[in-house]
């Protein structure tokens, strides 16, 4: 019993990573209807700049944390106005391969700006043993815990309750009806992927504190898309709670059965759940009127 709890627990904190990383395809594809494949790069990306400046001041984690979330708002910023931006008003395919090219620049230029050495980040929570019973995890573990819970928190109270999340609601259901009533549908796209860079770029921190920074960190998106398709792409707090049943699948697949279902499972489970629910766990159904 005490071992599965801890492969629970470490599930937990996997999905965590998972799921901030969900939250960005979510938070995109919600507001824009696009999905960016480029999220797992631009998590890397932010991490590496954010770890940079961090280094050259000798910044704590608190203002990593701090200087990731400005840095990806604004590299978000930059990415849709010079990338998405022009390709608005084409078909899915078009904007999706930007995407992609996105991904393989990003993965091309991180190697070549701070090399293909990696290294954790060092804190002193690092050092911290925590024990919930039966289960242990460590400072930075628990620390990757909370932040996700945050996040979540407040990514469901922002679309919740404040007037510019609602207006994003507004505009994703009906983009028409949104430009009638006096919305800025283009800015509001633009937020979505500053929101989305910004929470890429914590999820990186957590990466990086938890593992390493390493150039093939990206690899990450691959595990929070099927967290986002399961939990459905248009519901950010449903990505999120996808990201935790894909995490403690792939804990326990990997814990009872083999090492190589880990990387397998969260796509094992979104064909099965889409076969039932092709929009998700908690993500709407589109109903067309013929």
């Amino acid at each position: 019993m005490d071992y599965l709890l801890n492969l629970v627990a470490s599930g937990l904190v996997f999905g965590s990573l998972y799921g901030l990383v969900a939250i960005g395809f979510a938070v995109i594809y919600k507001t824009t209807g696009v999905v960016n494949f480029a999220q797992g790069e631009v998590m890397m990306f932010v991490l590496y700049f954010a770890w940079m400046v961090g280094s050259f001041v000798d910044a704590p984690l608190w203002m990593l944390l701090v200087i990731a979330i400005v840095f990806g708002s604004l590299f978000g910023a930059v990415l849709e106005r010079l990338f998405i931006r022009p390709m608005l008003g084409k078909s899915q395919f078009p904007i999706i391969m930007t995407t992609v090219g996105l991904a393989i620049m990003l993965r091309g230029l991180v190697p070549i700006f701070w090399g293909v050495d990696s290294a954790p980040i060092e804190a002193p929570i690092k050092s911290q043993l925590w024990q919930f019973g039966p289960v242990f995890l460590l400072g930075d573990q628990v620390f990757a815990l909370v932040v996700f819970l945050l996040v979540s928190a407040a990514t469901w109270g922002f679309f919740r309750f404040s007037r510019v999340g609602i207006a994003m609601r507004a505009a994703a259901h009906d983009e028409t009806a949104a430009l009638l009533m006096g919305i800025n549908v283009r800015r509001l796209q633009g937020l979505s992927w500053m929101i989305a860079s910004a929470v890429s770029g914590v999820a990186g921190v957590c990466y990086a504190l938890i593992i390493a920074r390493a150039p093939d960190m990206w690899h990450i998106g691959f595990q929070a898309f099927p967290a986002a398709i399961l939990g459905g792409l248009d519901a950010p707090l449903g990505a999120a709670f996808g990201a935790a049943v894909v995490g403690i699948v792939a804990s326990l697949s990997e814990g009872y059965i083999g090492y190589g279902l880990k990387e397998i499972s969260g796509f094992i489970i979104i064909i099965a759940i889409l076969m039932v629910r092709p929009y998700g766990l908690f993500g709407e159904k589109e109903l067309e009127r013929v």
